[in-house]
């Protein structure tokens, strides 16, 4: 059942399928696309860096982003068209995190699973241990 959603380009009201954005915007995109694969698709522009071609052709450097993280745009076949890690900013050609960046977030996991892992511990050691009280019937 499709809903009412506010476009997140231009917050116009349309009524949501597929897509975030309402159809005026949509054909907006897809003419930014043509602008940029046309650009690109010359020899001469295959080798250009994503700043070369926010300049030549005057589109948004986050949709052209967009347009790679949605694999509409290839970096096998312009390699040099990277964007930033969305952490440090140093310059990927897929994924959303560098490889300095990507370690980091596993080791920060995998300290994080030891810490879990020895809470557990403990709480299931204080569970097992069974603590016993005697009374000294014989004193007063």
């Amino acid at each position: 059942m499709a809903e009412l959603a506010n476009c997140s380009r231009c917050d116009a009201v349309f009524v949501k399928s597929i897509r975030d954005i309402c159809q005026k915007c949509y054909k907006e995109e897809e003419k930014d696309f043509q602008t940029v694969y046309q650009f690109l698709r010359k020899q001469k522009n295959r080798e250009a860096t994503l700043i070369e071609v926010v300049e030549a052709t005057g589109v948004d450097e986050n949709l052209i982003i967009k347009f790679i993280k949605e694999k509409r745009l290839h970096t096998s076949k312009f390699p040099k068209l990277a964007f930033p890690c969305e952490k440090c900013g140093k310059s990927i050609v897929s994924g959303k995190l560098c490889s300095a960046c990507s370690e980091e977030f596993l080791h920060d996991l995998e300290q994080y699973e030891q810490i879990e892992q020895r809470s557990t511990k403990i709480k299931e050691e204080k569970k097992t241990q069974n603590i016993y009280y005697t009374i000294d019937k014989h004193n007063n």
